[in-house]
Parts: C-alpha cells; sequence; structure tokens
C-alpha cells in the first residue's frame, strides 16, 4: 500500500524523537554512573586536601612534646619542644611554620608528662576548643614503657583509644589536620646507653623499665622482654598508620620518627632516654619535612 507524503514525515518525527532519547538516556546513565574521566577527577579533588602552611598549631602528647628532661632534671621544658618550643636552636615546628613572633599566640602546648593512649581523647578535646589548623600527636612511649611488659597497653585497648580521641577531635574541629608520629624505637635508645655505668644506675630509678631493666643481661628472659616491648612499639605504629589513614585530614609520618637513628649525644644528659635539645631539634626537623610535603609519605 501506498504511504503518504505526511505519514512519511510523521515516521520521521517519530525515529529522530527516538534516537533522542536514546541519546539523553545514555548521557543521564552516564552521569549515574560517575561520568567521564574528567568528570570523575573532579570529584576527588573535591574532597579535603591538605594545607602544607597552617597558620596555628595545637600540640597534644606526652614526655616528648614537654620537652620533659631537655633542660633540667625531673622537670618539663616546654621552650625547647619540637612541635611548639620557642628556643632558636631547636627551630619547633610551630617556629618553622608561623614565625618566632607568631608562636605565643597561635600555637598551644596541650601535652602531658606520663600520658599514655588512654589521655588523648581528653587532649584532643582540649585542642579542639582553639579551633588549630593543625594539631600533632606523639603518643604511645608510655603505653610501652611500663614496670612490666605484661603491664603494656593491649594492641587491641591502643586502636579502640586513637578511633575514639581522633573521632572526638573530628566531631569538634573537622576542619584540623592532624599530624601523627610515630613512636620512637625504644630498643635503639637502649642500645645507645647500655654501656654506660652512670646511664645504668640513672635507668634503675625506674625509666622504662619493660625495656631498660637488667641492660646488659643477655639472658634468654630479657632478650625476649625487649624484643617483646619492641614488637609492641612496631603493633602501636601500625595502628596509628591504619587508624589516621581512614582520615582525610590525618597524614602519619611514615615510621620517621620509629626508624631515626637518634645518637646518645642527642638524648637527656640527665636520663639518657628522652631527647635533648639537639635530639627535639631533629623531631621538629621531620615533623616539618612531613607536614610540608604535598603528598604524605609513602
Amino acid at each position: 500500500m501506498r504511504t503518504t507524503a505526511p505519514r512519511r514525515r510523521a515516521r520521521r518525527s517519530l525515529a529522530g524523537a527516538g534516537a533522542t532519547i536514546v541519546v539523553l538516556a545514555g548521557a543521564l546513565t552516564g552521569c549515574q554512573s560517575g561520568g567521564s574521566a574528567t568528570e570523575g577527577e573532579r570529584g576527588a579533588q573535591a574532597g579535603p586536601r591538605w594545607n602544607t602552611a597552617p597558620t596555628s598549631i595545637a600540640a597534644v602528647g606526652d614526655s616528648i612534646t614537654r620537652g620533659f628532661d631537655a633542660c633540667s632534671v625531673l622537670a618539663d621544658c616546654p621552650e625547647v619542644s619540637w612541635a611548639t618550643g620557642n628556643d632558636p636552636a631547636v627551630q619547633s615546628l610551630a617556629a618553622r611554620l608561623l614565625g618566632e613572633a607568631g608562636v605565643p599566640a597561635r600555637s598551644w602546648n596541650l601535652a602531658v608528662t606520663g600520658s599514655r593512649m588512654a589521655d588523648l581523647a581528653g587532649q584532643l578535646a582540649a585542642a579542639s576548643e582553639h579551633k588549630p589548623d593543625l594539631v600533632t600527636v606523639m603518643v604511645g612511649s608510655n603505653d610501652a614503657c611500663r614496670p612490666l611488659a605484661s603491664s603494656m597497653t593491649p594492641v587491641a585497648e591502643f586502636r579502640a583509644g586513637f578511633e575514639k580521641a581522633l573521632a572526638g577531635l573530628r566531631a569538634a574541629s573537622p576542619a584540623s589536620e592532624v599530624y601523627v608520629s610515630s613512636v620512637p624505637d625504644l630498643q635503639r635508645l637502649w642500645e645507645q646507653g647500655k654501656d654506660s655505668p652512670m646511664v645504668r644506675q640513672i635507668w634503675k630509678l625506674g625509666i622504662c623499665q619493660s625495656m631498660l631493666a637488667d641492660p646488659l643481661s643477655a639472658a634468654t628472659g630479657a632478650t625476649s622482654r625487649r624484643e617483646q616491648v619492641r614488637a609492641r612499639v612496631v603493633e602501636y605504629n601500625e595502628v596509628l598508620r591504619e587508624v589516621c589513614a581512614k582520615d582525610a585530614l590525618c597524614r602519619y609520618d611514615g615510621g620517621a620518627v620509629f626508624q631515626y637513628p637518634f645518637s646518645a649525644d642527642q638524648l637527656s644528659r640527665w636520663d639518657w632516654f628522652h631527647p635533648g635539645k639537639d635530639g627535639q631539634a631533629r623531631l621538629a626537623e621531620l615533623a616539618h619535612r612531613q607536614v610540608t610535603a604535598a603528598e604524605p609519605p609513602r
């Protein structure tokens, strides 16, 4: 049967409309599935970005961040703290980022000597009140440094404490960046002082007995105890890395502090365990390098 001109025009119109619907459907499907690679890249870039030039800093943690035994015996010395100190010989992280004039007004040292992971939530809550651009965290040494190796903080408890503390900070100050230092290698500190009779006498006063008790003993029990403590520190550092990796504004140091070869000259001359002024300067240097890097350590 012969098709009239109006019918042919109607069919062409319907075919064109169908093609348009197919194109629109394809475009809609592409949007719903993530679109082009360029659109995907834009989406990825929309997330929070690490600021390499923070303008305010809060520091939390333990005796290392308080500068304990760095200036005088059995005393904090926050002025030489690697994080917020104002001593020119140290050039703390705050001094390097804020300038010496900015340290008093825009940095806060909230660390407490003797603190463990269980204390971190309270310290971060205090830090969040300042809404700092950056929070530095150095904690874990006291969880491993106990009277006995058996009393070290269990790894699961350490993890739960860090997760709780970080979640609390994120709820109270969502834009704050967090720089997490690894726990130092306590076994290396033992190696630096064990051969000195004077150091061994000082260590008997009760410093980190899980690692430093019977420092010259090569007995199986003593060797096993030291290895157990070091293994626990390694586990703590893995927890810090894993938990931090889940937060877009948290940067772990990649094990930089744990791996740093501290020498005896960089340790406190009063206890040969805590960092002295030179050791604090090395910590500040490591932190500055990590915080100002465009990408986190691999």
